[in-house]
């Protein structure tokens, strides 16, 4: 009997997993008696799509099937990009949202995704959309929905999640696991085709690299060779040493810095309708400010100079600022991240907050350090300025 038992168990796993790989839209059937011309099994969150599309009249007749909605405190939405952003695609977003909810039908609406901090309100989209309705069973959402899209289009980008719901019922951010970010195509509604998100791939690697750049360069380089000028120029041991160290962490840091915005700029051109304004305009206003101080280099008068006074507080106002201005924007840049690699970003930047404030911690001893030493050689310049001029100032009498 336990033999038997253990048999039937056995049996039962491989037909459910067999009836689970074979899962295909071809399969699948609508009430009502709803037929599409095609259908496509989706890449990733077990999500299927079913469509009917007239060229002529531009009348796409869908039907979303997104599984695996096991309670009704969720929410699934797919959507369509009509700027054909891929990265990330739901900036731009023409979204159909339904919510399941307890007491019947889901609840069906359409939302316009304008920046990351949408949270899938409500409001009317690009495209006409009639017969919007919404079915949850079987652990299953529904959406069908028709739309009219422009004259001449024969595919787009589409992009489909799932999130989870607030205790007010509003919709939260999804998550950031690798099936999320990969929800999205570019689908060829003639052919019944799709292409993968290209370039993906290589704009992260850019973002990274860009990220790298700076928070190096200004982040790191420049706030560096500012402690050494300000501190190791005390000592007379260390001079000129320090100020080839100096010029050598800032140049260094320009140069770093430099190929840095220029990824930025690649990046901005490459993700139309995606914009950081106050992180751009800070970049501008730092590479400016830097480049001044470079040029700055090339015009300083000599020690002994008349002009040398108001060209030491001009260095030194445009430094700080500078240096003040590179770490806000680093921060401003691990916020932009955010929007692309999720909570990820939280360890690069608990990171960079280390590095920083092991610096900082730095030159408060340095600065503690020094003072001491400039008081103790003001003190022996002054006993060496007695001892040479008397004590009363006016140097020793002799007989």
């Amino acid at each position: 009997m336990l033999r038997l038992t253990l048999a039937l168990c056995v049996l039962s796993s491989i037909i459910l997993t067999s009836s689970a790989q074979t899962q295909s839209c071809k399969n699948q059937t609508f009430s009502d008696n709803r037929a599409f011309t095609t259908c496509r099994d989706l890449p990733q969150l077990t999500s299927y799509l079913h469509w009917s599309y007239d060229e002529t009249s531009g009348k796409l007749d869908i039907a979303y099937i997104h599984t695996g909605i096991t309670a009704t405190n969720r929410w699934v939405a797919w959507a369509i990009n009509p700027s054909r952003n891929l990265d990330p695609a739901m900036i731009g977003a023409q979204a159909l949202v339904a919510i399941p909810q307890a007491s019947g039908s889901p609840k069906a609406y359409t939302s316009n995704i304008i920046d990351t901090s949408t949270r899938l309100q409500e409001g009317t989209i690009s495209y006409p959309v009639s017969g919007l309705s919404a079915t949850y069973q079987n652990n299953e959402v529904t959406i069908f929905a028709t739309l009219t899209l422009p004259n001449g289009t024969t595919s787009f980008v589409h992009v489909w999640q799932d999130g989870v719901l607030s205790s007010d019922s509003t919709p939260q951010e999804h998550s950031h696991e690798s099936s999320h970010q990969n929800s999205k195509e570019v689908l060829d509604l003639v052919s019944g085709t799709s292409q993968a998100a290209s370039g993906i791939g290589s704009r992260q690697r850019r973002r990274n690299t860009h990220g790298v750049l700076n928070a190096i360069s200004w982040g790191i380089l420049m706030p560096t060779g500012a402690v050494i000028a300000r501190y190791l120029k005390v000592f007379k041991s260390a001079d000129p040493a320090w100020f080839y160290l100096h010029i050598t962490c800032q140049v260094s840091a320009y140069i770093v810095g430099l190929s840095g915005f220029g990824t930025g700029l690649k990046l901005g051109s490459d993700s139309v309708g995606i914009t950081y304004d106050t992180h751009r305009a800070l970049a501008i206003v730092l590479v400016t400010l830097a480049t001044l101080q470079v040029f700055a280099l090339f015009l300083r008068p000599n020690k002994d100079h008349k002009l040398r006074f108001y060209w030491n507080i001009y260095h030194h106002v445009v430094g700080y600022v500078t240096i003040s201005i590179s770490i806000v924007n680093v921060f401003k840049g691990f916020e932009a991240l955010g929007d692309f690699v999720g909570d990820r970003y939280k360890n690069w930047k608990h990171a960079y907050i280390g590095i920083i404030g092991a610096l900082g911690g730095i030159a408060v001893l340095l600065e503690a350090y020094t003072w001491m030493v400039c008081m103790k050689r003001k003190k022996a310049e002054n006993k060496t300025s007695d001892g040479v001029n008397g004590a009363n100032g006016h140097g020793s009498s002799t007989l």
